[in-house]
Parts: structure tokens; sequence; C-alpha cells
């Protein structure tokens, strides 16, 4: 029953957004050059019948370097309509999108701050509420999340622009097969080098391995991961998990035997595809997400 309950879920999120809503700037007013990386966020809304009161901005893996806008971003956001979700698929700089090869640092993480003081800005008129405004990411898109869950900033009152005056911290985080560190032996390089660039000082290299970042004030996490995964190893997310529960942050990990490194919602042969359906219930115990659909 639950296999078939999976697939049924899995055939829905897959079907449930059936048209591209339009994208619009994260940075409206900005002068853009010909040809330059526009970073954008993309609202998928739930049928009004079937709305909670809770946004989640979706990053997409792609190791800094491009974006798996499908299976870690359309099709995740179609999985969160079907729980009466928002998801906001969020369209962060990536190397290929600038063409940058000495880091990109800070432009993704100013991109998902921005993104959450966006949906939380719009909360009210969208029927949110300003304190269910969650993150989740996937791969290096999960590294982002992640910096935003442990280096989010609160509002400045006196800032010229509204939305800096809104905080961007979090109300919860996501995290699938994520990369945390860039401290070896379990960094993910690519994305070191290519968010930091190939010459990072120690410092900055400390900053951004955010398991080194975590304290009370992190958001509940929910961590998904395999044993298989040779890209980016399972530690990434056993020490952040340990980092979690030494701060006293309220935190859940899964680490399924198989399953190779990017899986998105996964596959019905695989026990990973359970990790839907585990983080629905995390979402019920943390008192997000009233009831578990059945």
């Amino acid at each position: 029953m639950r296999k078939f309950t999976l697939l049924l879920m899995a055939i829905f999120a897959l079907c449930q957004v059936s048209a591209q809503p339009a994208e619009e700037s994260l940075w409206p007013g900005k002068s853009y050059a010909p040809g330059e990386f526009i970073p954008t966020v993309t609202f998928y809304s739930p049928s009004r019948q079937n709305a909670a009161d809770i946004a989640v901005v979706v990053c997409p893996g792609g190791g800094y370097s491009g974006l798996a806008m499908d299976h870690e971003g359309k099709q995740i956001a179609g999985w969160l309509n079907s729980l009466g979700i928002t998801a906001v698929v969020l369209k962060y700089h990536t190397v290929s999108g600038t063409g940058d090869t000495t880091g990109l640092h800070p432009a993704p993480l100013e991109d998902a701050l921005r993104a959450i003081r966006l949906v939380r800005d719009r909360a009210r008129k969208l029927d949110l509420s300003p304190d269910k405004i969650g993150i989740m990411g996937f791969s290096a898109g999960g590294h982002l999340a992640s910096t935003a869950a442990t280096h989010f900033t609160g509002g400045d009152p006196d800032a010229a622009d509204p939305l800096e005056k809104i905080s961007s911290r979090p109300d919860f985080a996501i995290l699938v097969y994520p990369v945390i560190t860039f401290l070896p032996p379990y960094a993910h390089q690519g994305s070191r080098v290519n968010l930091l660039g190939k010459n990072a000082s120690d410092s900055l290299v400390l900053e951004f391995s955010n398991e080194r970042q975590v304290s009370p004030r992190t958001p509940p996490v929910f961590l998904v991961h395999t044993t298989e995964d040779t890209v980016v190893p399972p530690e990434n997310s056993i020490m952040f998990y340990q980092a979690l529960r030494k701060a006293k942050v309220p935190v859940e990990l899964h680490i399924f035997l198989e399953g190779r490194h990017g899986l998105g919602l996964g596959s019905e042969e695989l026990p990973f595809s359970e990790w839907p359906l585990l983080c629905v219930k995390w979402l019920d115990a943390i008192g997000v997400l009233a009831g578990i659909p059945e």
C-alpha cells in the first residue's frame, strides 16, 4: 500500500504543474547587460481548496555550475503543491549563468536571502503565514539552503530597500543529499571552487563549511542522504546533524542504503522514495503542516 501511495504521489507531483508560471526577476529595477544572468523566482501555487499557509523556497542543485530545474525544481514544486504548500523555485547565480571563474560568492546567498524576504513580504497577500516560510535544497542547492539557515540576517529598520527591513531567517530547512562542508575529506570540490574560487582563504572556506556555523537560532532541519552517494558523501549530512544536535536545534536525519546522487523524489524501486512521506510527517511533528495526508 505504501509503495502504491508513493507511486501516486510521484505521478501527482509530475502532473500537478501543467504550465510554467511566469518567472519574475528577483532584483527588479536592476540594470542587466545583454546576455547577463538574471536571478529569478517562480511561484507555484496549490489549488485554493487544498492550500495551506506554508511556502518553501526551492533551491535546485547543480554544483553551483548549473541548475537541475526539472527533477529538483519543477517536480518538487508539484509535490509541494500536492500538499497544499506554495513552492517558490529559485534560479540563483551559477557559473554557467555568469561565466565567472573567480567564485560566485556572495551572489547566491544574496539571492536566497532575498527570495525568503520576498515571500515573507507577500505572505499576507498570498494567505501565507510569515512564520511558515521554509527553504529546501538539493546537493549544492542544499549547501545554499543550509547557508541561508546559518547565515541569515534580521531586518534592518533603516534600510532604503523595504525588503531589507524583513528578516531573512527561514522557519525550517529541508536538505536532500546536501553539500554541507567545504573542508576535506568530504567536501564537494566543484561546488567549493565554483562558489568561493580556486584561491579562497582558509577563513572563507571555514565560514561556508556550514557544520561549523550552526547556532541555537538555526531553524529546524530535515536531512536525507544515501550511503551509496559517492558524489556528496553522507558524512555531509551526518556532520550537520551532529552540529544541530549539539546546538539543541530540532533535527531529523534519514540515510538510506541504496541510491546514487541526484535522485530528486526518487523512484518506486528504491526505499529512498519514501523520504517525501517522512518529510510530511516531520513537518507535522514540528507544527508546520497540520495533519498528514493519507
